[in-house]
């Protein structure tokens, strides 16, 4: 009926448990599946924190300038990058709808980029140090403190099998077009969103939740209109704010 992207590449962790059926629509998107206004939030605090803090480690090295317009450079580098992974990270999401229902694979990679970037800026910065400590020996402290310092963060990110793990994650959710109770289109996220009632494996009570579908930009409109005629009659349409979790786990 819709083809918006026929070629979706899901880690071998996922699969399609209705590849069999026909498919109706399917699309791969990145997206903040969290409350991006709280996370906004915690962004520019802490980086203004961060920002103070940097001229405050500088101001207390002023009688070497230089060796403290480093130091300070480091520290406000490697802070920010953490910071932005924690408060911008993206999952992964891949949905198609067939005509048993909707299945939405979402997972998140352990961010390799972030271990290049350090192991980078630790070799950089070691060269540039031992470069500048040939013209003061001072320097030399410099490359072990700040070079060294990067060094430690990338090992206990690239080793850690607890940190590994917190950033890797892969969900499959399945719904039948039955299950579904009201159908909104989210008039503050590209987005739209499907209330559900289902029975949980094990569980003898029905749970009454939420799927949030992310959208590419300006398709919100279409996925609800391909969805509607699929629903149970008398299921609700409606357009209204969509509230998102707080975070992604």
């Amino acid at each position: 009926m819709l083809k918006v992207n026929k070629n979706l590449e899901l880690p071998p962790q996922l699969k399609w448990r209705f590849s069999h059926e026909p498919e109706l629509l399917s699309w791969t998107i990145r997206a903040r599946n969290y409350n991006t206004f709280v996370a906004d939030l915690m962004f520019w605090f802490c980086f203004f924190v961060i920002m103070i803090s940097s001229v405050l480690i500088y101001r207390s090295m002023d009688d070497d300038p230089v060796f403290g317009g480093l130091l300070t450079l480091l520290f406000f580098s490697c802070v920010s990058v953490s910071l932005v992974s924690i408060t911008h990270q993206r999952m992964k999401f891949a949905y198609r709808f067939t005509p048993s229902g909707v299945e939405c694979c979402e997972w998140k990679d352990f961010p390799e980029w972030a271990l290049t970037f350090l192991k980078w800026l630790a070799g950089i910065t070691a060269i540039f140090f031992v470069f500048m400590a040939t013209i003061d020996p001072s320097f030399l402290l410099g490359a072990l403190i700040g070079p060294g310092g990067i060094g430690l963060t990338y090992l206990s990110m690239a080793y850690s099998k607890s940190y590994r793990e917190m950033h890797t994650q892969y969900h499959h959710l399945i719904h039948e077009w039955k299950d579904f109770t009201q159908l909104a289109i989210a008039t503050n996220r590209e987005m739209v969103d499907l209330k559900y009632s289902t029975t949980m494996e094990g569980d003898d009570f029905v749970t009454n939740w939420n799927i949030n579908i992310f959208c590419k930009r300006k398709q919100k409109e279409k996925v609800a209109e391909l969805i509607r005629p699929f629903l149970s009659p008398g299921v609700p349409f409606i357009k209204a704010k969509v509230n998102v979790p707080l975070s992604t786990d």
